[in-house]
Protein backbone atom coordinates (compact mmCIF):
# COMPACT_ATOMS: atom_id res chain seq x y z
CA UNK A 1 0.00 0.00 0.00
CA UNK A 2 2.86 2.37 0.82
CA UNK A 3 4.06 2.22 -2.80
CA UNK A 4 0.69 3.27 -4.24
CA UNK A 5 0.38 6.18 -1.83
CA UNK A 6 3.92 7.31 -2.63
CA UNK A 7 3.14 7.07 -6.37
CA UNK A 8 0.08 9.28 -5.85
CA UNK A 9 2.10 11.81 -3.82
CA UNK A 10 4.81 11.85 -6.52
CA UNK A 11 2.19 12.44 -9.22
CA UNK A 12 0.49 15.22 -7.24
CA UNK A 13 3.79 17.00 -6.61
CA UNK A 14 4.71 16.65 -10.29
CA UNK A 15 1.38 18.13 -11.42
CA UNK A 16 1.48 21.01 -8.93
CA UNK A 17 5.05 22.00 -9.79
CA UNK A 18 4.23 21.78 -13.52
CA UNK A 19 1.27 24.14 -13.04
CA UNK A 20 3.41 26.45 -10.94
CA UNK A 21 6.15 26.59 -13.58
CA UNK A 22 3.64 27.39 -16.32
CA UNK A 23 1.56 29.99 -14.53
CA UNK A 24 3.27 31.46 -11.48
CA UNK A 25 7.05 31.60 -11.78
CA UNK A 26 8.13 34.65 -13.76
CA UNK A 27 11.92 34.30 -13.47
CA UNK A 28 13.50 35.31 -16.81
CA UNK A 29 16.28 32.74 -16.26
CA UNK A 30 13.68 29.99 -16.38
CA UNK A 31 13.58 28.48 -19.85
CA UNK A 32 11.18 25.90 -21.21
CA UNK A 33 11.25 23.49 -18.24
CA UNK A 34 9.33 20.22 -18.00
CA UNK A 35 8.98 18.17 -14.84
CA UNK A 36 9.67 14.61 -15.97
CA UNK A 37 9.53 12.72 -12.70
CA UNK A 38 9.34 13.11 -8.93
CA UNK A 39 10.83 10.64 -6.45
CA UNK A 40 9.80 11.22 -2.85
CA UNK A 41 11.49 9.47 0.05
CA UNK A 42 9.28 7.06 2.03
CA UNK A 43 9.14 9.45 4.99
CA UNK A 44 8.12 12.31 2.63
CA UNK A 45 10.99 14.48 3.88
CA UNK A 46 12.79 14.83 0.52
CA UNK A 47 11.51 14.97 -3.05
CA UNK A 48 13.85 14.77 -6.02
CA UNK A 49 12.24 16.69 -8.88
CA UNK A 50 13.70 15.69 -12.24
CA UNK A 51 13.41 18.37 -14.90
CA UNK A 52 14.20 18.62 -18.58
CA UNK A 53 15.09 21.93 -20.23
CA UNK A 54 14.70 22.68 -23.90
CA UNK A 55 17.90 24.40 -24.93
CA UNK A 56 21.67 24.47 -24.72
CA UNK A 57 23.94 24.01 -21.69
CA UNK A 58 23.66 27.70 -20.79
CA UNK A 59 19.85 27.50 -20.72
CA UNK A 60 20.06 24.33 -18.61
CA UNK A 61 22.36 26.06 -16.12
CA UNK A 62 20.26 29.22 -15.82
CA UNK A 63 17.00 27.25 -15.51
CA UNK A 64 18.42 25.02 -12.76
CA UNK A 65 19.76 28.11 -11.00
CA UNK A 66 16.31 29.75 -11.19
CA UNK A 67 14.67 26.60 -9.81
CA UNK A 68 17.18 26.43 -6.96
CA UNK A 69 16.45 30.03 -5.96
CA UNK A 70 12.67 29.44 -6.21
CA UNK A 71 12.84 26.27 -4.07
CA UNK A 72 11.34 27.94 -0.96
CA UNK A 73 8.52 29.53 -2.98
CA UNK A 74 7.73 26.19 -4.66
CA UNK A 75 7.76 24.33 -1.34
CA UNK A 76 5.45 26.92 0.19
CA UNK A 77 3.11 26.58 -2.81
CA UNK A 78 3.00 22.80 -2.27
CA UNK A 79 2.32 23.30 1.43
CA UNK A 80 -0.71 25.45 0.57
CA UNK A 81 -2.04 23.31 -2.31
CA UNK A 82 -1.43 19.74 -1.14
CA UNK A 83 -2.91 18.16 1.95
CA UNK A 84 0.24 16.50 3.24
CA UNK A 85 1.37 16.12 6.83
CA UNK A 86 4.94 16.88 5.76
CA UNK A 87 5.96 19.06 2.83
CA UNK A 88 9.16 17.60 1.41
CA UNK A 89 12.41 19.47 0.88
CA UNK A 90 12.85 19.84 -2.88
CA UNK A 91 15.94 18.89 -4.85
CA UNK A 92 15.85 19.83 -8.52
CA UNK A 93 17.84 17.39 -10.67
CA UNK A 94 18.56 17.50 -14.41
CA UNK A 95 16.98 14.77 -16.53
CA UNK A 96 18.77 14.39 -19.86
CA UNK A 97 16.80 11.32 -20.99
CA UNK A 98 14.77 13.29 -23.56
CA UNK A 99 17.99 14.62 -25.10
CA UNK A 100 19.42 11.10 -25.23
CA UNK A 101 16.26 9.76 -26.86
CA UNK A 102 16.35 12.52 -29.50
CA UNK A 103 20.03 11.81 -30.19
CA UNK A 104 19.38 8.07 -30.59
CA UNK A 105 16.45 8.86 -32.90
CA UNK A 106 18.71 11.10 -34.97
CA UNK A 107 21.42 8.41 -35.18
CA UNK A 108 18.90 5.76 -36.22
CA UNK A 109 17.49 8.05 -38.89
CA UNK A 110 21.01 8.76 -40.16
CA UNK A 111 21.73 5.02 -40.24
CA UNK A 112 18.54 4.41 -42.22
CA UNK A 113 19.39 7.20 -44.65
CA UNK A 114 22.90 5.85 -45.33
CA UNK A 115 21.63 2.29 -45.85
CA UNK A 116 19.00 3.35 -48.39
CA UNK A 117 21.53 5.32 -50.51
Amino acid sequence: MQGKRLDRVNQLIKEEISILLQRELKDPRLGFVTVTEVETSKDLRVAKVFVSVLGNDEQWASSLQALASARGFVRNWLRQHLDLRVTPELQFKPDHSMEHAARIQQLLKHLGDTRSS
